[in-house]
């Protein structure tokens, strides 16, 4: 399977809400509260150690029975310098993107440093949608896997 590391763009970074043990590297979030400060409009966005996805991008890989990922709620909301860059803009909704899969195996999954591995097909769902600002790298197996 091609598999590929994925840096998404970041948009914001983890909100005051957020809930997260920290005893453990990468740090284990419970509650993710992600507050957007910018957008370029890609459906896939992190602020580490974290990713969410628009519900465009959740229900389309959904659909495509990506193996590997979970989704859950995520609390969005916007910055002040966000309202002052894009005054009146709605986001769209968000979920919360969980990889926990083999990297390699499964069409998502980590690292053990918490670096996404996302499998071609589903790379090419996440292409079709806008990941425009995100940098795409060939991934090598090196077992450093979750």
């Amino acid at each position: 399977m091609e598999t590929y590391y994925v840096e998404p763009e970041v948009a914001g970074g983890l909100g005051e809400r957020t809930v997260m043990d920290r005893g453990v590297h990468p740090p284990s979030v419970k509650r993710l509260h992600y507050q957007f400060e910018g957008w370029l409009g890609d459906v896939l966005l992190e602020s580490c150690p974290a990713f969410i996805v628009t519900e465009k991008a959740k229900e389309a890989l959904l659909g495509l029975g990506a193996t590997g990922a979970t989704f859950d709620l995520v609390e969005v909301t916007v910055t002040d310098q966000f309202e002052e860059l894009y005054p009146g803009r709605k986001l769209p909704p968000f979920a919360w993107l969980k990889p926990e899969g083999d990297p390699g195996r499964d069409d998502f999954g980590k690292t053990a440093d918490g670096r996404l591995v996302v499998s071609q097909r589903a790379l090419n769902v996440l292409r079709e949608l806008g990941i425009s600002h995100a940098l795409v790298q060939p991934f090598e197996s090196s077992g450093d896997t979750h």
